[in-house]
């Protein structure tokens, strides 16, 4: 299987953790790379952050216009129908990069996985699914996709993996709502979400990389 092409940026020599950072629909791997001054801590460890581009494919919401994207949207509520299989392409293809970031000497229990929007849809599915133990999943304006076999494939190696999920009050394209149920169905299962809102649409901001950093950083030990 070949690997996503990628963008990385490590904070410092021999880095001893990774961070494999999705983008969301329509971007690509340079679109978070540049939020890496604004969360590194000076105490922190060095860092590989791993930015992959996700594949061309037609999405259906968007007129069958072929773009960067996890999986394909058939509507806007986002759940009723849902791909599947593009969805589990791409937990296989983060189940590639991580497997490369082991390779490179960084142990599983060390590496985060983080996403925007439908990144992030594809973090919590390949992380909660993921055989071994990781370091963490950054959840970013966005939802868990099928949930419905989460319960039956999730890893109990995971089990207990911390998750930092912060959402926009106003978001109009994964509505908070959406995240909200997404919450309650990981409490469910028993998952501990660290949930943050801010008063923003479907973005990121600098109160949310703050907590975030904060966050990342008690991961690291």
């Amino acid at each position: 299987m070949s690997l996503l092409p990628t963008v990385e940026n490590e904070t410092a020599a021999s880095p001893t953790y990774s961070i494999i950072w999705l983008h969301g629909l329509g971007a690509d791997g340079y679109d978070f790379a540049p939020i890496v001054p604004a969360l590194v801590s000076p105490q922190w460890p060095a860092v590989r952050f791993v930015f992959p581009h996700a594949p061309m494919r037609p999405v259906t919401v968007n007129n069958g216009m072929s773009m960067r994207a996890w999986y394909d949207i058939y509507g806007f509520d986002l759940v009723s129908r849902q791909d599947e299989a593009g969805t589990r392409q791409s937990i296989a293809d983060v189940e590639a990069l991580i497997a490369r970031e082991q390779e490179r000497g960084i142990p599983s229990e060390r590496i985060l996985l983080a996403g925007f929007s439908q990144g992030g849809a594809i973090a919590l599915a390949a992380g909660l699914r993921h055989p071994h133990q990781l370091a963490g999943i950054i959840a970013l304006s966005t939802y868990v996709p099928m949930a419905d076999s989460l319960a039956a494939e999730r890893s109990a190696a995971n089990a207990s993996i911390p998750i930092f999920w912060g959402h926009g009050t106003f978001d109009p394209a994964v509505i908070l709502q959406r995240g909200l149920d997404s919450r309650t169905a990981l409490e469910a299962l028993g998952y501990h979400v660290a949930w943050h809102t801010y008063p923003m649409a479907h973005a990121v901001c600098p109160e949310e990389l703050a907590d975030l950093s904060h966050w990342i950083g008690q991961r690291f030990r």
